[in-house]
């Protein structure tokens, strides 16, 4: 799944709360759904993607986030993640293995996309590998200052937990993800470091209209 494809697919509109959207889809050959969350932050483009990279700081807002570790990256802004979510007892923590990579459109937004590697590491007896699981963070200059923040997802958890279980939960991922996420990136003592790394692939002008 490409981020266009995915950002035009057909959503269903599900709740709209403190200024929060969540939507959900069916996704082929899944019986869990999809789901795309969208907010506007009154934050700079550059301090989200620092955000982003500021990979210590991803427990203060990704929901149910365990554990979260680096297992390898290169100057391409391509990044190996390793993630393990908390479950409701009695099952086993969800632990995903993620591969990222940064992607400009002309029309002047960046997607930070997520596409599975479940294999990249041996399987752990603590947790259950994550096998089938896409997303994208996709960030949209508004104007000064402001952004427009697309989340989109499908996982899926596992034959353990009931489709129709996976459903009705997972709306809160989005909405506390990007409840968390606006917060931390509103607060002006957050002040994550720019990740040089990025110039050397992506200019960022920030003007008075947003763009860049």
């Amino acid at each position: 799944m490409d981020v266009a494809t995915a950002l035009e697919g057909n959503w269903e509109f599900r709740v709209d709360h403190k200024a929060i959207k969540v939507y959900s889809s069916k996704i082929s050959g899944s019986q869990v759904l999809g789901f795309k969350g969208e907010a506007v932050f009154n934050a700079s483009f550059r301090k989200l993607i620092s955000l982003f990279h500021d990979f210590g700081s991803y427990g203060r807002w990704v929901h149910q986030l365990s554990e979260m570790q680096v297992l390898n990256h290169n100057e391409e802004l391509d990044y190996v993640v390793r993630q393990v979510l908390n479950t409701p007892w009695p099952l086993p923590k969800r632990e995903m293995i993620v591969r990222t990579a940064l992607h400009a459109s002309e029309e002047g937004a960046l997607a930070l996309t997520m596409t599975g590697v479940p294999d990249y590491l041996p399987a752990r007896q603590d947790c259950y590998r994550v096998r089938d699981v896409w997303g994208a963070w996709v960030l949209m200059p508004v104007d000064s200052g402001r952004v427009h923040v697309t989340f989109v997802m499908h996982l899926d958890p596992g034959s353990d937990i009931p489709p129709a279980l996976s459903n009705a939960a997972l709306f809160e991922v989005p909405f506390y993800s990007l409840q968390k996420m606006r917060d931390l990136a509103q607060d002006p003592s957050y002040k994550p470091a720019w990740p040089a790394v990025v110039d050397q692939h992506i200019s960022i002008i920030e003007d008075a209209s947003g763009k860049h």
